[in-house]
């Protein structure tokens, strides 16, 4: 005998995977609620200051099978090109859209767009209750069901649990899971610039002996900036006037889109790696960020947790019975794996390569670079990597709606 639930699935947390899981499963025959922390705040105008969100060309294909990317794509700057390089060493790598056949290798838009496209769909949709603002402070996995009692003492039940709470997840704490963490002993600051020179749709990749610079471009001829630093050095350039932080900025990443002449808000955040040693639990499933905490080295982090949305999507629809069936979840479980683990992996390992000013390490990189640049079979299989299109697609990312 069925087992009664106020919901088929809970997810916590309603940013922007937890938010895309839901929209996902829009067609489904699942009841769904999203509990989230923190009330959905009015529409603002948008700002020069506004945080770019890179994705990549698999993740455009996930949401255009979701029917979100007409809206999306009016917010959004194609990546055409990728430039590589190393600060003091020969050798650098481009990867062309045109050379991948695809229409533009990734997008960058601000998260404050993609938030509002997110929230207007997940408003007008018919299976899905939303409990905001609330938190999760207890929760009790049995055997048919997960229970959970939130901070106004309501308790309510589902059938499986989906944590897309971030990386400092409440669910993982409760559940006191295990997690694989690494202080890179780095943060990123981030803010967007204005360059002399269009960027012409270039995305610029510029490694040097303290930490990657990464610029994207955005609209109105802007660059998303994330420049990795020595931890404690952040403080310094977050207090320097615009004309000398741009002035160190430009010593590091050079004249490629001539003089540097604006720079916005600046923020920073420490780069740490948490893994979660078991991501799916008995009626528990973590996601996003509260699965994954990447360092932005390669800009992967966001995409990884949409495609644990994808994947989880394909497995959950259809489905006829219990949602948190253990079959179902071993069947994420497997699918997910590989791509989780190799992503992680081929992070850290840039890290450690790319962090470094070892001068024989330097030479390899430059090295490496070029033989990138001379053999289009490899050159092919980095875009395909960074596209997120190697391994087994879900539907929604071939293109075929759920």
């Amino acid at each position: 005998m069925a087992v009664s639930t106020d919901y088929d699935l809970i997810i916590v947390g309603g940013g922007m995977v937890g938010a895309s899981l839901a929209i996902a499963l829009a067609n489904s025959a699942l009841r769904i609620a999203v509990i989230e922390a923190v009330s959905a705040k009015s529409d603002q105008q948008p700002s020069y200051d506004d945080r770019g969100i890179a994705l990549s060309y698999g993740s455009q294909r996930i949401f255009e099978s979701l029917g979100l990317w007409d809206a999306l794509s009016s917010h959004s700057t194609a990546i055409k090109h990728i430039h590589i390089s190393d600060r003091g060493h020969f050798g650098v790598t481009r990867l062309s859209a045109q050379q991948e056949q695809v229409p533009a290798l990734g997008q960058v838009l601000t998260a404050r767009a993609m938030g509002h496209v997110l929230n207007q769909a997940i408003k007008s949709q018919d299976n899905l209750t939303i409990i905001s603002p609330a938190s999760v402070i207890a929760l009790q996995q049995h055997n048919d069901l997960v229970e959970l009692k939130l901070d106004d003492q309501r308790l309510i039940t589902a059938q499986l649990l989906v944590a897309a709470d971030g990386g400092q997840s409440t669910i993982r704490q409760l559940l006191q899971l295990g997690a694989l963490e690494h202080d890179y002993h780095q943060a990123a600051v981030t803010a967007n610039i204005t360059p002399e020179r269009a960027h012409q749709n270039w995305a610029y990749e510029r490694f040097t002996d303290t930490g990657p610079i990464a610029l994207l471009p955005m609209s109105e001829n802007r660059c998303s900036l994330v420049w990795t630093v020595k931890s404690g050095d952040e403080a310094a350039l977050l207090n320097l006037s615009e004309q000398d932080f741009l002035k160190q900025l430009q010593a590091r990443f050079g004249y490629r889109l001539g003089k540097l002449t604006q720079v916005g808000q600046r923020n920073s955040y420490p780069l740490r790696l948490i893994q979660a040693d078991q991501p799916v639990q008995h009626r528990v499933v973590l996601i996003g960020n509260a699965a994954h905490s990447l360092h932005p080295i390669a800009g992967q982090g966001f995409n990884l947790g949409l495609r644990d949305v994808a994947v989880l999507a394909d497995v959950l629809t259809p489905v006829d019975k219990d949602c948190g069936d253990a079959r179902l979840l071993l069947d994420y479980k497997q699918w997910r794996l590989s791509d989780q683990d190799n992503v992680i992996q081929a992070t850290n390992n840039l890290v450690t390569l790319f962090s470094n000013d070892n001068p024989l390490l330097g030479h390899f990189r430059g090295a490496g670079l070029s033989m990138m640049e001379s053999l289009p079979p490899l050159k092919h299989w980095l875009a395909k990597k960074s596209m997120g299109l190697n391994g087994k697609q879900p539907r929604l990312a071939r293109g075929i709606s759920l």
